[in-house]
């Protein structure tokens, strides 16, 4: 019962100790005066070295010193050159004894089938050893692993002639 009048007293009379003074206008002239310090206050900066590159210089190992870099005055650009596709030409005689030359984008180069082939026999390993009917297992692996070796073979492993 002690323990519980002093829980309730104890906070009771720190309130009415906080709000019993009357001196509010000395604690609003006080945060005024700290306000009008701290907006005066200059920014912490912990900055105090600014290191050759960030000015601009470049250090050049044949003098040992670092040498302002040149500004470029007009942008570089950079000229792309476009690959063309492998082309098929085929000749043939015409009989005015002209050339005529076909050409044919050539086609990309996709490993579908071995893929597959690649796929089915590591899924029908994989399906073996795992399951307990090692017959069934073996052919639901294999075909699994076929049609996504397929797949991988068709989208993913492409060769661009």
């Amino acid at each position: 019962m002690k323990n519980l009048k002093k829980l309730l007293l104890v906070p009771a009379a720190l309130l009415a100790a906080a709000c019993g003074r009357g001196d509010t206008a000395k604690v609003d002239d006080a945060l005024k005066n700290d306000l009008a310090l701290a907006s005066q206050a200059q920014p912490y900066n912990p900055q105090q070295f600014t290191s050759p590159t960030e000015m601009g210089y470049a250090y050049n190992p044949y003098t040992g010193q670092f040498q302002p870099v040149p500004k470029l005055t007009q942008p570089q650009t950079v000229q792309r050159v476009a690959s063309r596709p492998a082309v098929r030409r085929t000749a043939s005689r015409a009989s005015s004894g002209s050339r005529v030359i076909y050409t044919q984008p050539a086609e990309p180069i996709r490993h579908t089938k071995r893929d597959a082939a690649i796929g089915a026999v590591s899924g029908a390993v994989i399906g073996a050893t795992v399951s307990r009917d090692k017959v069934k297992g073996g052919l639901i692996g294999a075909a699994a692993g076929a049609v996504l070796g397929g797949i991988i073979g068709h989208t993913v492993d492409v060769e661009k002639p």
